[in-house]
């Protein structure tokens, strides 16, 4: 598979993640289906959305009050947290929360719209945006993000390969 563009190294761990799991396409990634293969609790109330590790136990709370494609976008974030930060965001120094909010807003869209999945999407189509939500079943703003993130890419490659 060629790149739309070079990734970040984010980007890819995310795809190594979802290969891991066996995930290649979009009607695959599943909140549920990532969370059994993790060992991670869903509850779904009319709550805050947040995640919790105590020893062993890990879960996710997601706020049914939100729409779907919002709570979707809500379990990948909370899901980053889980899978790659560490300590208690009340309990670390606050340029360290920062960063770990930083890295899980980046692994939405990552998570959500996943480079190896970018062959599925029509870049060059006018309805884009309405694609990519009915594909990756996230909200039109993420896809939005995801979207001018991805031509921001291609414009700086192609501005690499034109200065070498």
């Amino acid at each position: 598979m060629s790149k739309v563009y070079p990734t970040t190294a984010l980007e890819d761990w995310v795809t190594s993640f979802y290969l891991k799991l066996k995930i290649k396409k979009p009607s695959e990634i599943s909140e549920d289906y990532i969370a059994k293969r993790n060992e991670i609790f869903i509850k779904r109330d009319k709550i805050p959305s947040r995640y919790d590790v105590v020893g062993r136990f890990r879960a996710i709370t997601i706020d049914i009050r939100k729409d779907k494609l919002k709570q979707r976008e809500i379990f990948f974030h909370e899901l980053c947290h889980i899978l790659r930060h560490s300590g208690r965001q009340g309990m670390i120094p606050e340029a360290f929360r920062q960063l770990q909010e930083w890295d899980a807003r980046n692994f939405v869209r990552y998570a959500a719209i996943p480079n190896h999945m970018l062959h599925y999407i029509d870049l060059n189509d006018s309805s884009v945006i309405d694609n990519m939500v009915h594909l990756f079943k996230v909200t039109p703003e993420l896809c939005t993000e995801r979207l001018i993130q991805i031509e921001k890419r291609k414009y700086l490659k192609k501005q690499m390969s034109i200065s070498i």
